[in-house]
This record gives structure tokens, C-alpha cells and sequence, in this order.
């Protein structure tokens, strides 16, 4: 089969990814999360289907270019991370450098499945844990009895013929793992009510003396002498003799009271105050706008089969 580069086939690529790029991804190991490198490019076949990403090895060996099958690779635009699914560095080491000026065909291609080929196991991705064959047998032959560092004689070896090759032949290698079925979260934010208690003010009650001049009435008695002369109705009678006593110093005496006003202050009870607290129930309305992710799907003239 004729592979293309990605941007050679369709030109606006990016529009059928809504915007994203997988090129220039960084590519890492799947569970020990060790960079790889970065996905340089990616090839596809005559009908747009992913094959090959194109990784550079800068960060494992220098200037090397190589193919990595879809199969083996994981996307993940949440991260902006590739993961290799069963790839080592001396797997590395051992896959074909990559040159664009060199025709991607069929030997070259064998040579490059070789690597990633697990023995006896035809339809998982490889162990990492296992080191694979460095290369395959190109068409119409078989594996080899023994597999070097394995010591495995597979039952059955599967013989692929150049003419007939289909890519679905190695889905472990060739179909897409979770760039079909990738999990896409969707976020909405949502208001969050809560009360928190603290110090609205302090009130302070106390007391001060106030003054101010009072006036009361008392009325008061009081006694004077009047001295009042009249002329009696016998005026002009001569009185017997002896009976007029003239005597020197005579005084009579009237004792004279009167009343005066006694006023003191004297405290009592007014009234009484009392310091209590209530509490007092309200409703308080609060509004904040809020973001929500919607999923837009857009797949104009395709099936799509939401659920």
C-alpha cells in the first residue's frame, strides 16, 4: 500500500481535528512514563488512515527517525502526550531509521512489524517486558525456530504474501486503541453555598449622670404678733380705788413659730434595664455566573450514534 503524509493527503487535516495537531506531540513509554521523543509526522494510507507516527528519538538516540504503528500508540489530547504501548530502547535501537527520501514499501515495512511482532502472539500488544525480534522475515517465510532471548518455538507462524497484505491483518499493531474511544470529560461549574460567622459590630450599653434643677412648692406657715388697741365700751368709767395697780416693767410675752422648708434628695429605682441578644432569621440571595461544557460533535454527513 502507498502511504502519505499526513499534510500531503489532506492539506487541512487540522480542520477534521478541531483545530488539533498530533505532530509535535512528546512521545512516552506507557507506565514508566519515560520520554520517548517527538512525533515528527504521521503517514497514512490511501483511504486517510492513521498508520505510522513518524517519532523522533532525540531524546533516546540522537538524529533517529522511526515508525511507530497506531496500534502501539495511545493519544492523549487531554495531556498533549503520546504513549507507546510495548516499545523499549533497545526496540528502538533495533527499528530501521526513517528517511523521507527513501520509499516507505513493503520490505521496509516488514522490517519495521518485525520489531514490534511478538511471537505466539498475534493480537495483543507486545509486553514491554519482553524483547522482540530485531527483524521479521519479509514475505512467505516463516519465523524462525528459535526466537533469540526468548527461547520460544512458536506453534503457529503467520506468513504474509506482498501482494495481498491488508493492514487488518495485525490489528495489534495497525488498529486504533483509544483514539476511537477516548474519553472526553465534560465540566460544569456549579454554585457552592455556604455561611461563615463573624463580627458585624459590637454594642456597647452603659450608663451616665444626667443633672438638672428641680424645683418643688412647700408652703410654710408662719406666726406674727398683731397688736391691736380699741377703746373699750366703759371708756371714761372712773374705776374703784385700788383696782388700777400701776406697776413698772409689766410684759407680756407671745411666742412666735413658723414653718421652713426641708428639702434633701433622697435615690430610688427608676426603672430597670435588661441586655439580651436575639437572633434574627434572613434569606440571602446570591447570583454568579456559571460555566458549563457542552460536546459539539461535528461529523457532517456521518453516522453518529450517541448514547
Amino acid at each position: 500500500m502507498v502511504l502519505h503524509k499526513i499534510a500531503d493527503f489532506d492539506p487541512n487535516y487540522r480542520d477534521s481535528f478541531q483545530g488539533t495537531d498530533v505532530k509535535g506531540l512528546g512521545v512516552y513509554t506507557d507506565g514508566s512514563d519515560e520520554k520517548i521523543g517527538t512525533v515528527n509526522d504521521v503517514l497514512v494510507d490511501e483511504e486517510g488512515r492513521f498508520r505510522y507516527l513518524v517519532v523522533d528519538l532525540g531524546f533516546w538516540i540522537f538524529g533517529k527517525k522511526v515508525l511507530l504503528p497506531v496500534g502501539r500508540s495511545r493519544i492523549d489530547y487531554n495531556v498533549d502526550r503520546v504513549y507507546v504501548l510495548g516499545l523499549t530502547k533497545q526496540q528502538a535501537e533495533n527499528l530501521p531509521e526513517f528517511n523521507e527520501r527513501d520509499a516507505v514499501d513493503y520490505d521496509y515495512e516488514e522490517r519495521v512489524r518485525g520489531v514490534y511482532r511478538a511471537p505466539g502472539d498475534y493480537s495483543r500488544p507486545v509486553d514491554t517486558s519482553t524483547p522482540l525480534e530485531a527483524s521479521a522475515p519479509l514475505a512467505g517465510a516463516a519465523y524462525p525456530a528459535t526466537t533469540a532471548g526468548l527461547g520460544q518455538t512458536p506453534a503457529t507462524s503467520p506468513t504474509y504474501d506482498r501482494n495481498t497484505y491488508n493492514y487488518e491483518e495485525e490489528p495489534s499493531l495497525f488498529q486504533l486503541n483509544e483514539q476511537n474511544n477516548q474519553t472526553l470529560k465534560l465540566y460544569e461549574e456549579r454554585l457552592i453555598a455556604n455561611k461563615r460567622r463573624q463580627k458585624a459590630g459590637e454594642v456597647a450599653i452603659g450608663k451616665h449622670v444626667e443633672t438638672e434643677t428641680a424645683r418643688v412648692t412647700v408652703p410654710v406657715e408662719k406666726e406674727r404678733v398683731v397688736v391691736e388697741r380699741v377703746t373699750p365700751a366703759d371708756a371714761g368709767r372712773a374705776v374703784a380705788p385700788g383696782e388700777a395697780n400701776f406697776r413698772e416693767g409689766e410684759v407680756a410675752r407671745v411666742e412666735i413659730y413658723e414653718e421652713t422648708a426641708d428639702v434633701r434628695k433622697e435615690a430610688f429605682v427608676r426603672e430597670e434595664v435588661r441586655v439580651r441578644k436575639v437572633v434574627d432569621h434572613d434569606t440571602v440571595e446570591a447570583q454568579e455566573t456559571i460555566r458549563r461544557e457542552e460536546l459539539d460533535v461535528d461529523a457532517p454527513g456521518l453516522p453518529i450514534d450517541e448514547r
